[in-house]
This record gives C-alpha cells, sequence and structure tokens, in this order.
C-alpha cells in the first residue's frame, strides 16, 4: 500500500520523502501554509521536488492557525531569534525553540495526512523528525510517534502508521543519507525567514549549517545550491 509524506521542503522531510519513494509509492505529499514566514519558499521547494522525484504535492492551507500563533515563526511583530550553531545545546537554544512553537503543529499535521491516508487507502504517514530537535521539540520525539499511533488505531478505520526514516539520526546523518540516497538535498528550503537565501542566523538554519559542515557537505551545498 502507498504512503502519505509530510513534505515542508526542508532537510529532513526532503530525505524522508526520498526513502519513501525509493521504498513504496508515496500517493501524496502534503505541504502546510500555516502563516509561516517562510510558506512559500517551501511550497516551492516542496513543489520543485516532488516533480524531481514523481510524486503527486498538495499544499493544504490553514489560516486558522496563524490567528492562534504568537511566536516569531508565524508572527512578523515578534523577532525572530538568532542563534549560532555554538549555542544550539545551551538555554539559549531552549530558549529560541519555544519562541518558534506552533500550537499543536505537529499533531494537526499528522491527523490531516491521517485523513488523506484513509482517504487514499495509504497504509503509512512519514514525517521528517530526528533526534537532535526531539531534544527541545516534543513532537519530535518517538514517545510523540508511538502515542500518534495508538491515537490513529481508534481515530480511523484503515489504521495508517506514523512512521520517519529519520527518527534516530541526527541532522549531520541525515545529510549523510540523504547524499547517499539522491535526495534533492540542493533544492532544501530549511530556513524559518523567507528571504532569497537563507538567512544562516535563525535556529534552524544554525542547525543546517552545522550539520553540512559536520558531513563535509558545506560547500558541496553552497556549490550545487539551487533555488525551486
Amino acid at each position: 500500500m502507498p504512503a502519505v509524506v509530510l513534505l515542508s521542503g526542508g532537510l529532513d522531510s526532503t530525505v524522508n520523502l526520498k526513502l519513501a519513494a525509493d521504498e513504496k509509492e508515496v500517493a501524496l505529499a502534503l505541504t502546510f501554509d500555516y502563516g509561516q514566514r517562510a510558506s512559500a519558499r517551501e511550497a516551492s521547494a516542496a513543489a520543485f521536488m516532488c516533480r524531481q522525484i514523481g510524486v503527486p504535492h498538495r499544499v493544504v492551507e490553514l489560516p486558522w492557525l496563524a490567528e492562534i500563533c504568537q511566536t516569531a515563526l508565524v508572527n512578523h511583530s515578534v523577532t525572530m531569534p538568532r542563534l549560532e550553531a555554538q549555542d544550539l545545546e545551551t538555554r539559549a537554544g531552549e530558549d529560541t525553540s519555544s519562541a518558534v512553537w506552533v500550537p499543536n503543529r505537529n499533531g494537526v499535521f499528522v491527523n490531516i495526512a491521517a485523513a488523506f491516508a484513509e482517504g487514499l487507502r495509504a497504509d503509512t504517514i512519514v514525517a521528517g523528525f530526528n533526534k537532535e530537535e526531539a531534544a527541545t521539540f516534543p513532537d519530535n520525539s518517538a514517545a510523540f510517534v508511538a502515542a500518534t499511533n495508538s491515537a490513529l488505531s481508534h481515530s480511523t478505520l484503515t489504521k495508517p502508521t506514523l512512521v520517519s526514516y529519520t527518527q534516530e539520526l541526527t541532522k549531520a546523518d541525515i545529510v549523510r543519507l540523504g547524499r547517499k540516497a539522491g535526495a534533492p538535498l540542493a533544492a532544501i528550503w530549511s530556513c524559518y525567514c523567507g528571504g532569497i537565501e537563507h538567512c544562516w542566523r535563525c535556529e534552524s538554519c544554525a542547525r543546517l549549517e552545522r550539520a553540512l559542515r559536520e558531513a563535509d557537505a558545506w560547500e558541496w551545498f553552497h556549490t550545487n545550491r539551487s533555488i525551486a
């Protein structure tokens, strides 16, 4: 049976999309627009890579989520926190994570994906989680996946299973895996901001930079960079 993939266009979800497509049919990749600063960039990157891989793509708009979110990821009147790579595992990193939290974001995304999965007769929902961010974002954790699957066994008739190929990997590991799998990493958009290029100052950029450098892919990324 096929899969439904949650695709933000960032590093983790892009690698998970490629691995899912290599393993089975992907019935649909879903990108969510909830008023985030980088929504247009994320949707463009996701659409580009879906065309590259040959996967159906859909953008789901969630304007109500923007209305109830007061943090910097969505609210332009709030200053986006800046963070250096060396600060990621400190209290500053924890504070930054709180500053970009979106209410029940992954819970909402997964449940919408579950409805699509049930309608499309897909048995799997694939998400881009990782070990690194699970430390500060509980909706990236293995515990979240287990709890969600328990809930889905009751809330759906077909009981699709939430999985992540990168659940136990660091960002650097995911870069290495993505390059080995031939994922379209040069097209990713991981920045919280929606500028012309990555700002390299937000938390997401700091994590990507550290991962690229640790995986010896920093120069490769900039040399091969393509923006959808």
